[in-house]
């Protein structure tokens, strides 16, 4: 469920399925662009000036809802390239500052969500990575740029390889994402900072804002590496390994992989 509203020129984007942690299904990511269509015709009207992102409950985002999904139909790069890329590049164009407030898991489309957003408040307890180790398939939304632009292509191997998740104060620390707080203490700050820059200078924060997405996107090539990141998670969709990888996570179990194609 996606929840929208205004208050102090502030919009304000929920996810709010806290009872599976947020992990965004189709209809939810249709919902969410929605949200961020609404939030863009405010914003041309001068009503909205900021905005921030949250989840509700014990994570921001877990990733995508693979609850239903059966690996042997999956239209992956329909996911991806269909509903997820075009709404992250739907968040990324938002004409005015964006937050991010950053609790719990932050992981796959979750991560995601955070690397289109222009400022991100992280809290110290946060677990953002790479979760795929043990589903068989890659890291994507735009993760391998912002993880290979900010911690080198060495410690993004090893992130993906070992599954291992970072806090927020390391991913913080490592360049990542913008400032580390107490989690008790991070959803006040970001929404403190939003209504400080909603009665800013609007205009040269957006002009602020195209000239850092022109120089990142220059730099790592963020949505041309979002395109190669849906073709290969597309193949694997084939694999045995990504089968068993989405069978062991539905029966809540250890996979067993072959590592054959």
């Amino acid at each position: 469920m996606i929840e929208f509203s205004v208050h102090d020129r502030v919009a304000e984007v929920v996810l709010n399925a806290p009872h599976k942690l947020n992990a965004l299904g189709a209809d939810d990511l249709i919902a969410l662009s929605d949200a961020y269509g609404r939030a863009e015709s405010l914003a041309i009207d001068g009503e909205v000036r900021a905005l921030v992102l949250r989840g509700e409950g014990r994570a921001f985002c877990a990733g995508r809802d693979i609850s239903g999904v059966d690996p042997r139909d999956d239209d992956v790069l329909e996911y991806l390239g269909g509903l997820v890329q075009p709404l992250l590049e739907r968040m990324a164009s938002l004409p005015v500052p964006t937050f991010a407030i950053a609790h719990g898991a932050c992981l796959g489309v979750g991560l995601g969500l955070l690397v289109a957003s222009d400022i991100v408040y992280v809290a110290d307890t946060a677990k953002i990575g790479s979760p795929f180790a043990n589903l068989g398939a890659t890291l994507d939304s735009g993760g391998h740029a912002l993880f290979v632009e900010r911690l080198g292509a060495h410690r993004t191997m090893d992130l993906i390889v070992t599954g291992r998740l970072m806090s927020g104060s390391e991913a913080v620390a490592a360049g990542l994402f913008s400032q580390v707080f107490p989690a008790d203490e991070v959803a006040d700050a970001t929404r403190t900072a939003a209504v400080a820059a909603a009665s800013g200078a609007t205009q040269a924060f957006v002009a602020s804002k195209a000239l850092v997405a022109s120089l990142r996107d220059e730099r790592i090539g963020l949505w041309q590496s979002m395109d190669e990141e849906n073709r290969a998670q597309a193949a694997l969709c084939d694999t045995d390994d990504y089968r068993e990888g989405f069978a062991a996570f539905q029966e809540k179990r250890r996979p067993v992989f072959t590592g054959r194609a």
